[in-house]
């Protein structure tokens, strides 16, 4: 259990997949204008990313490994990958009409968000067992909606500050999460 609680530890600060291992740059600087879609684009990312670690792990050792074919792992990895997105989308555009609008084209970005696929891999790669691959794919998912909101913030108060001309939008935003990039690294010494 111990483990398990170092290891989400791990992935949420330490190994954060947005600002250590500069994984799924796209949404988070897409959707972190403003709190509500960064939260939306967060609690999708977290479906997603848990379910597929889970299934990807499931077709790795149940399938891929049994037929010998670890071979094709990127390309079923992208069809599970696809497969939920399109679930979500299609849940979000029945429910959530508004939140749907507001992630626009990033919500079928997640299908390529490499944060994504980046921890599936990640699980097999360190050959983590059932629970640590859940436990990893839920960590890592928090540690990028973490930060993800923790950037939505600044974001939202820098919209409200005079910044000068040359680093107005995204210049502004690429310095914010560079400093945000370098608080997590403090994290560091910790496990």
């Amino acid at each position: 259990m111990g483990d398990l609680f170092v290891l989400a530890i791990s992935c949420i600060f330490i190994n954060n997949i947005l600002l250590a291992q500069f994984l799924g740059n796209c949404p988070f600087l897409g959707t972190s204008k403003k709190m509500e879609t960064a939260v939306g684009m967060s609690m999708a990312v977290v479906f997603v990313l848990v379910m597929a670690g889970i299934i990807t792990w499931i077709v790795d050792v149940y399938l891929l490994k049994a037929l010998n074919v670890e071979y094709l792992r990127t390309v079923s990895f992208i069809l599970v990958i696809a497969s939920l997105v399109q679930f979500v989308e299609m849940f979000l555009k029945k429910s959530i009409p508004a939140l749907y609008a507001g992630l626009g084209i990033f919500l079928p970005l997640i299908t390529t968000n490499c944060a994504v696929m980046g921890v599936c891999l990640i699980n097999i790669k360190e050959e983590y067992s059932f629970l640590e691959a859940v436990v990893s794919s839920f960590a890592y998912a928090v540690g990028f909606g973490l930060a993800l909101i923790l950037f939505a913030g600044v974001r939202e108060r820098i919209n409200l500050a005079r910044v000068p001309k040359p680093l107005q939008d995204t210049s502004i935003g690429l310095v914010t999460a560079g400093i945000i990039a370098l608080t997590f690294m403090s994290f560091k010494g910790m496990v």
